[in-house]
């Protein structure tokens, strides 16, 4: 499965006053879009369009369908701005954009690519198919990663599993492309074709429970933009001491604007770059390297997706397909309501509830759990952060759980099993995140913050809390289960692949 990197044919000589269609599709940002200023070295009208596929292979979640519902009318207003418009369909793809093809008369369609497996076998489908029935220039772009999947490969020419070793190849590789600047100005068509409205895609929910994800977040690349400034500014210097610390506000919450393209990996890597020329503080310097890796390992995520397309619902390492789960149906609603008795993993759960989106050292707490603590499936945690998390990405939400579950490339070795009060103690010290998301708690005392269960019932009922009642009583016995998942994993472990 390979993604064709030149994708260019021209049938038609008279092609280049004909309409080009820029096919948004999680792109959603102007500047820094290469399909949109090839569109305009056509000197030819442009025609924005998305396209909305609900029968598709890994369609968004509950969550996402949020953001993507404000991002869409984001895009309208910026492409309103620059004197054009957004031409929205429901639909197959294909037929979508023959049909507006031949409807418009267009002579190319442009498009930046993704590299989900399902969208690499599309848009192969899409490319062969529409250049045998039209005349009809088709290109697509890189607008999402800082590097192609097949530009960073091993000397053999096999892919990379070890992060280290694949960053570095990167660093070798020489820096990626800068970004490119916003167009002022778009040529419109004679006429528009006719056109959906957001509201008419049905993307929120009935019933307003994404109140506190609109409070939180602004869905915009304006906002994008705004939110990366501000980490740079504010946050920076500090990112490399207290990325870990929940309770703390040193991470970018770039990762929902990242997911939907309305802010691309190379404005990151150039903004966070030109903040340390001439920097002599140290500490910002480490703070800034260790931010890039981060976003090292969301290109390490799609490397691994676009080379190892089944690990999306099965594990890279072929041994751990044999692995004894134990299904539970009480447990794993428990760990999604945040009810498992164990503080840090239920304020956790609620913050993903609550604002599509949890602090990533939680995230690996709260795996950990799920897959160690509980031994329920990985797939099952990665489809409920699928519904649930704004910034749900096939690649990285992979990538997580298979590092968690020790199943996938350069994953955490089986007999790292976080436990889940040592966890609390280091990261939110002070208890303040856990009181956050967990107020039935704000009255424990510190020492009692991390493990309710161990409080007397005297400091118990002076702090309101009924275990059992008000707050659960821990539904597993961590020390237990952690050697019950440590027998599980060493027979996986010698297995022979």
């Amino acid at each position: 499965m390979t993604l064709n990197k030149n994708r260019i044919r021209v049938n038609d000589k008279h092609s280049v006053s004909k309409p080009t269609i820029v096919w948004f599709q999680q792109d959603f940002r102007l500047e820094d879009n290469p399909a949109i200023l090839a569109a305009i070295s056509r000197k030819a009208p442009i025609i924005p369009l998305y396209i909305w596929s609900p029968d598709q292979e890994w369609r968004p979640g509950e969550a996402s369908k949020v953001w993507l519902h404000h991002s869409l009318l984001a895009l309208k207003e910026e492409l309103n701005a620059v004197g054009s418009s957004l031409i929205i369909k429901s639909g197959e793809s294909k037929s979508v954009l023959s049909s507006l093809i031949e409807e418009m008369g267009a002579g190319a369609l442009f498009w930046n690519r993704r590299y989900e497996p399902f969208a690499v076998r599309r848009d192969a489908g899409i490319e062969k198919e529409l250049t045998k029935k039209n005349a009809i220039e088709i290109k697509s772009f890189n607008a999402s990663l800082l590097y192609e999947p097949w530009e960073i490969l091993q000397k053999n020419g096999k892919p990379y599993q070890v992060f280290t070793a694949f960053w570095h190849a990167c660093a070798q590789y020489g820096e990626p492309i800068e970004p490119l600047k916003a167009p002022r100005f778009l040529l419109k068509p004679d006429r528009w074709p006719s056109s959906m409205t957001v509201e008419e895609l049905v993307l929120l929910p009935s019933i307003p429970w994404d109140k506190h994800i609109l409070e939180f977040w602004q869905t915009s690349a304006g906002a994008a933009k705004r939110r990366l400034k501000h980490f740079i500014v504010k946050s920076l210097s500090d990112y490399s001491l207290g990325r870990d610390r929940p309770d703390l506000d040193c991470v970018s919450y770039l990762s929902p604007y990242l997911h939907l393209g309305q802010l691309s990996p190379r404005q990151i890597y150039y903004s966070v770059k030109q903040a340390t020329v001439g920097m002599k503080n140290k500490q910002f310097i480490s703070s800034a390297d260790t931010y890039l890796k981060e976003l090292g390992w969301r290109e390490f995520a799609y490397h691994l997706l676009y080379h190892f397309p089944e690990t999306a619902g099965q594990p890279l390492r072929e041994q751990y397909k044999k692995f004894p789960w134990r299904p539970n149906e009480t447990y794993l609603d428990a760990w999604q309501k945040g009810r498992t008795g164990y503080p840090i993993v239920d304020a956790g759960m609620r913050q993903l509830w609550k604002y599509g989106w949890m602090h990533n050292r939680v995230r690996m707490i709260v795996a950990s759990f799920l897959v160690k603590d509980l031994l329920i499936p990985w797939q099952s945690g990665a489809q409920w952060f699928w519904d649930t998390l704004i910034d749900a990405d096939l690649a990285n939400n992979t990538l997580g759980w298979q590092w968690t579950a020790g199943c996938g490339a350069d994953a955490a070795p089986y007999f790292r099993i976080f436990n889940p009060v040592r966890q609390g103690q280091k990261f939110d010290p002070e208890g303040n995140y856990i009181k956050r998301f967990i107020p039935e708690l704000c009255d424990l005392p510190i020492e009692f913050i991390h493990s309710p269960w161990l409080a007397g019932e005297d400091t118990l009922k002076k702090a309101n809390i009924v275990l059992g009642g008000s707050y659960p009583y821990p539904i597993v016995n961590h020390a237990k289960a952690r050697l019950k998942a440590l027998e599980s994993w060493k027979k996986t472990k010698q297995l022979k692949e």
